[in-house]
């Protein structure tokens, strides 16, 4: 399986990102964001949790050092909130449970609406 998807919105059939990697592992979910200088324009990251939950899906932005956009995700990719989060915040919830976040840009937050549906399609090499 590819660790990559292209991130699509299905209501407009835009690609919003073209790379999105799939973040499963308890490292990888540990790590994150942390540390990196800077996300290009056309990644992001796609945190994956077990079941739809608030506790799952908050996050930190300790040892962040640039703001990002974060959208949650229902069990069925659809957008359940969406916040700009700042570095060196403790915590950001969503206001609805999630099964899924995306980290990405903040320009992310600009073009997906809640109520949208987001799809993952795998990368074909």
């Amino acid at each position: 399986m590819n660790d990559y998807r292209i991130l699509r919105n299905i209501r407009t059939g835009q690609i919003l990102l073209p790379r999105v990697r799939l973040c499963t592992s308890y490292w990888c979910h540990f790590v994150g964001l942390q540390f990196r200088p800077s996300l290009p324009a056309d990644e992001g990251l796609l945190f994956v949790t077990r079941s739809e939950s608030f506790v799952n899906s908050a996050i930190h932005m300790l040892n962040m050092f640039f703001a990002i956009g974060v959208v949650w995700l229902d069990r069925n990719g659809m957008v359940v909130d969406k916040q700009l989060a700042k570095p060196w915040r403790l915590a950001y919830a969503p206001k609805t449970p999630a099964q899924f976040y995306l980290e990405a840009n903040i320009g992310i937050l600009s073009v997906v609406e809640l109520g949208d549906v987001l799809r993952f399609d795998e990368v074909s090499v």
